[in-house]
């Protein structure tokens, strides 16, 4: 690339590009200087590449590094350069040790100060105002190569269901991506006419380091692309949390912020069922609403921010409690071991009884509504079934892009289960009809979904036309992995904690309201029996149980000290 190619003029005109590439002035770096660890950089270098992983951020002393965004295709633009004394590299992924997405190339000679990603947080958490302004550039640079497409290119239908997974996946973990329809596009057709892909090959995915992959599901995806971190099995944690979640990425944000050494881990993306909500308006201190993908999204960069240790995608299948430390495995055959674990599993999507329902399952079946749903149905009407806040929330979301949504409840009205605002709200619409007393019978349909059939109030059988059928049915509790740990579950398989307990206490020791049947594990947000299940309750449950962490970690070196 030559050198005299100048910075994306849009890049340039961004509103707030300022604080997207601030400089450090002279007495902030002397701040700086404390954390970091001098280095030097020929011209010609990469300080990192794309796909690759980064060191850290690199805070520039003198030199001039050019960040160039790039695909797989080989397509390659230049973000922005580095010239200024003060200036820094990298986005928010470097709190994580990630892969970078971007090149960062030395144009002319570099000395920098390199912030590891320990180091970094150490920083944030020590000199607040500096730490602010590295956060902020961080996390908006990360969303500029978001709405650039740099990183990974997807190649499918529109409408292939293991597009939108995959389309899903990196969208919730925040990665970039571009989608090429394979029939329309040239740069597809193209492409497509060197790899002479199968039917079964689809969706094609091109990785930034130009590697080809052929229908890979999300963890093979990740896997490619480095997302998967390596935890030491010897390390030994304070705290575990399964389940990165409004409940488990608060316990992560409390505990690591109280000096807890903290790993999360959760198999899809940050947020769980709360990250995939259009808007929650009714969360303290967002008058306006934010959307659940924003919410978990601060969620994680702050836990990070204070030192959590995060692992997404990695599937926990095993809790080991019958040893100390107690123990976690995991699908890829890793462990990890804790002094105290926090089960945030929350629950999976509940599958209405009818039959061929799985085979409709991404081809017209969805269990939540994203921009990419949305994209889907635009123009075209719609049926969605169940009658909670978060099938409030998606009628509201989907209202404005589809033609019509029929909302399909069992009961007789919206209160018995949907708060008021949202009942109004839902009411109000003028392109959505609400049908109280009805229940799904099945589907019809061949490629993809075409109707629905149902019975409604007195026996009365109906059907109607629709490629799009949302369900909001509540959700089952995700606890089948605990099963062989011993911990106790209730009827419906929720886990159970404090009064919910059958006779269970340790001699000399109150009881621990969050805590299980076994010692140091404990329960928190919609996997806990009896919970309420709202994102705002997760939360509380996730900073409550900190300080019975706190409480059972000081009874452990109290016993120590006996022994």
């Amino acid at each position: 690339m030559s050198e005299d190619l100048e910075d994306d003029e849009s890049v340039r005109n961004h509103p707030r590009y300022a604080q997207m590439f601030p400089v450090l002035r002279d007495t902030e770096l002397q701040r700086v200087r404390r954390f970091g660890t001098l280095t030097h950089h020929a011209a010609g270098e990469y300080l990192y590449r794309a796909g690759n992983l980064c060191p850290g951020v690199f805070v520039l002393l003198q030199g001039k590094v050019r960040i160039i965004g790039r695909d797989g295709l080989g397509h390659e633009r230049i973000v922005h350069t580095y010239t200024q004394r003060g200036e820094f590299t990298s986005d928010v992924t470097q709190l994580s040790s990630k892969p970078a997405v971007v090149d960062a190339l030395v144009i002319e000679d570099v000395q920098a100060l390199l912030l590891r990603p320990d180091e970094l947080s150490a920083l944030m958490i020590s000199e607040a105002d500096v730490g602010e302004t590295l956060m902020r550039a961080l996390i908006l640079r990360r969303v500029l190569v978001i709405e650039r497409g740099h990183g990974v290119i997807l190649v499918g239908s529109g409408d292939d269901a293991r597009l939108q997974a995959l389309q899903n996946f990196l969208r919730r973990n925040a990665f970039p991506y571009v989608t090429l329809d394979a029939t329309h596009e040239a740069e597809a057709i193209a492409l497509l006419a060197r790899l002479t892909p199968a039917p079964d090959d689809f969706p094609i995915v091109v990785c930034p380091d130009g590697s080809v992959m052929r229908n890979p599901d999300p963890g093979q995806l990740a896997s490619c692309l480095g997302l998967i971190p390596e935890f030491d099995a010897t390390h030994l944690y304070d705290v575990a949390v399964v389940g990165a979640g409004p409940a488990g990425l608060a316990t992560a944000v409390y505990a690591a912020s109280e000096g807890l050494s903290v790993a999360v881990f959760d198999c899809r993306a940050p947020g769980g069922q709360a990250g995939t909500s259009a808007r929650i308006e009714n969360y303290l201190g967002f008058p306006t609403g934010i959307t659940g993908h924003a919410l978990a999204g601060r969620a994680f960069v702050q836990a990070q921010k204070f030192g959590a240790h995060i692992g997404i995608p990695c599937e926990v299948n095993a809790l080991h409690c019958s040893r100390s430390p107690l123990g976690l495995s995991f699908d890829d055959g890793g462990q990890i071991q804790a002094r105290t674990v926090v089960i945030a599993s929350g629950a999976e999507y509940r599958r209405p009884a009818v039959a061929d329902l799985e085979r409709f399952e991404g081809n017209g079946v969805y269990y939540w509504a994203t921009p990419i749903e949305a994209r889907l149905c635009r123009s075209e009407p719609v049926l969605l079934i169940g009658g909670g806040n978060s099938a409030g929330q998606a009628v509201v979301f989907l209202s404005a892009h589809a033609e019509h949504v029929h909302m399909f409840i069992r009961g007789g009205d919206l209160e018995q289960s949907m708060s008021r605002y949202l009942v109004e709200r839902v009411r109000a619409l003028p392109n959505v009809t609400l049908h109280t007393g009805v229940e799904l019978t099945s589907l019809e349909g061949t490629a993809r979904l075409e109707r629905v059939h149902y019975r409604g109030t007195g026996g009365m059988e109906g059907s109607m036309t629709t490629h799009h059928l949302f369900v909001f049915i509540g959700a089952d509790p995700n606890t089948d992995w605990l099963r062989p740990s011993g911990v106790l579950l209730d009827d419906k398989g929720f886990v159970l904690t404090d009064s919910s307990l059958p006779a269970f206490a340790t001699p000399g020791r109150p009881p621990l309201l969050l805590q299980t049947s076994m010692e140091g594990v404990f329960a928190i947000g919609d996997v806990r029996s009896g919970s309420t299940k709202r994102v705002a309750s997760a939360v509380g449950e996730g900073a409550a149980v900190v300080a019975q962490l706190h409480r059972f970690l000081a009874w452990q070196r109290e016993e120590a000290k006996k022994i």
